[in-house]
C-alpha cells in the first residue's frame, strides 16, 4: 500500500457512520471531506490532491460574489472585451449586482437568489426589462467563467428565468421611401455618409470611423477595420469592431462610389479653407476641421434633415436595418446580407428582418409556379 503524502491526513469513521479525511491546506487551514463509505472518501480525496497540486483548490477563505466579480472583470472581461463593452459590464456589476448579491459567499449563491434579485429589479420599474435581460446574462457570463475556474461547480444563472422582452419591430422601408430619404439628405455636407450607410448598412461606428486607406474608389470595395466610439476619458477613439465578423469587405455600389468621389473633393475644399487648424486623421468623414464627428450630433443633424422632408423620424442605425430589408426584398440571399451587415451569425439576419420573410416566399412560390406551369 502507497504511504499517504504529507497533510494527507487519514480516513476514518465517525460516531454517526459516515467516513471522513482531512486535507491540510496553505496558511494551516485544512479541507475535510465526507462520505457514506471508506471508498467515497477516498476517490473525493484523490481528486481533492489533485485540484490541490494544479492550484485550482481554494487555500484562502471563501469569497463572496462581489470579490469573485471584481476579479473576473479584471481577468477576464478587461482583456477580452472593447472598451465601451468593458464599461458597459462594470456599471451594471457595479451599480445593480453589486449591492444586492456582492456579499453573499460565491458558494452559496444559489438559483433562488438570483431569480429573486432578476424579479426585484424588473417590479422597480427603475430599469427596462431589457437591462434585467443585460443583468442576468452578465450573471450567466460571470458565473460560466467560475465554473471554469473551478469555483463553482454549477453556474446558477443558467436555472432562472430572465424577463421577456417583446422585440421592437424594425422600420420598414420602401425603395420609395429609400429615394425619398436620400433626396432630403442631397447636397448635405454629410450626404455621402447617409447615402453609404442606407446602401451597405454600416454601423454608425464603423461609417464614422472609416479612413480614406480602407476605401478603394477605382475597385469598389471598402474595408471595415475599425469604429469610432467614445470612451470615457478617452474622448473619441477608434477600437476594434462589435465582433470578429463585423471586420469584413463591402462592395460598393457605383452610385455610392461617385458620392464619396464627390464627398473626397469636398474635403480637399475644407482642408484647404482650414489651413493649420486641419487635423490630418484620415478619416472619410470629418469636422470642418477634419476632426472625428460625434455620434450624437450627427443622429440630431439626421434627424433634422428628416423633419424638414417631412419624413418619419427615424434613427441613423435605422438605415442599416433599411440596406437589410431593401436587399432582402429584391431577393439577395440572406447569407449575402449577413456578409454585408457583419452579423455573426445568419439566425440573427433572418430573425431581425423577419418581416421580410413573407414577401420572399411569396415571390418564391411565384417562381417555382412559373416553373411548373405548361
Amino acid at each position: 500500500m502507497a504511504r499517504r503524502g504529507n497533510g494527507e491526513g487519514s480516513i476514518i469513521r465517525r460516531s454517526d457512520g459516515r467516513w471522513c479525511a482531512a486535507l491540510s491546506l496553505e496558511g494551516g487551514r485544512r479541507k475535510f471531506i465526507y462520505g457514506r463509505t471508506r471508498h467515497d472518501v477516498a476517490e473525493s480525496m484523490a481528486a481533492a490532491l489533485r485540484d490541490r497540486e494544479h492550484g485550482m483548490l481554494l487555500t484562502s477563505r471563501p469569497q463572496t460574489f462581489g470579490q469573485f466579480l471584481a476579479r473576473w472583470l479584471e481577468d477576464s472581461v478587461r482583456p477580452t472585451v472593447r472598451p465601451k463593452t468593458y464599461t458597459s459590464y462594470s456599471q451594471l456589476v457595479r451599480v445593480h449586482i453589486e449591492p444586492a448579491l456582492g456579499a453573499v459567499p460565491l458558494a452559496k449563491l444559489d438559483p433562488l437568489r438570483v431569480q429573486r434579485f432578476l424579479n426585484d429589479k424588473l417590479q422597480e420599474g427603475r430599469i427596462s426589462a431589457r437591462t434585467v435581460q443585460y443583468l442576468h446574462a452578465v450573471l450567466r457570463a460571470a458565473l460560466g467563467q467560475a465554473m471554469k475556474w473551478r469555483l463553482v461547480q454549477v453556474n446558477v444563472a443558467t436555472l432562472v428565468d430572465p424577463p421577456r422582452v417583446e422585440r421592437p419591430e424594425v422600420p420598414s422601408v420602401s425603395p420609395a421611401d429609400a429615394r425619398t430619404l436620400l433626396d432630403a439628405t442631397h447636397g448635405d455636407r454629410l450626404e455621402a455618409l447617409y447615402t453609404l450607410a442606407l446602401a451597405v448598412g454600416l454601423r454608425q461606428g464603423e461609417a464614422l470611423g472609416l479612413h480614406w486607406q480602407d476605401v478603394d474608389l477605382e475597385g469598389g470595395i471598402l474595408r471595415v477595420r475599425v469604429a469610432l466610439q467614445r470612451l470615457d476619458g478617452r474622448g473619441l477613439i477608434c477600437v476594434e469592431p462589435k465582433t470578429f465578423r463585423s471586420r469584413r469587405s463591402v462592395a460598393l455600389p457605383p452610385q455610392v462610389v461617385e458620392s464619396l468621389r464627390m464627398h473626397k473633393s469636398r474635403q480637399a475644399q475644407e482642408r484647404l479653407l482650414a489651413g493649420a487648424r486641419w487635423q490630418d486623421t484620415g478619416l472619410v468623414f470629418t469636422t470642418l476641421a477634419g476632426g472625428p464627428l460625434e455620434g450624437s450630433s450627427i443622429t440630431h443633424r439626421f434627424q433634422k434633415l428628416l423633419q424638414r422632408a417631412g419624413l418619419p423620424r427615424l434613427r441613423f442605425h435605422d438605415l442599416r436595418h433599411a440596406c437589410a430589408s431593401l436587399l432582402l426584398a429584391q431577393g439577395v440571399h440572406p447569407r449575402v446580407v449577413m456578409e454585408t451587415l457583419g452579423h455573426s451569425q445568419i439566425s440573427l439576419t433572418m430573425n431581425t428582418y423577419s418581416h421580410v420573410i413573407p414577401a420572399l416566399q411569396r415571390d418564391a412560390a411565384e417562381r417555382m409556379d412559373a416553373l411548373l406551369a405548361r
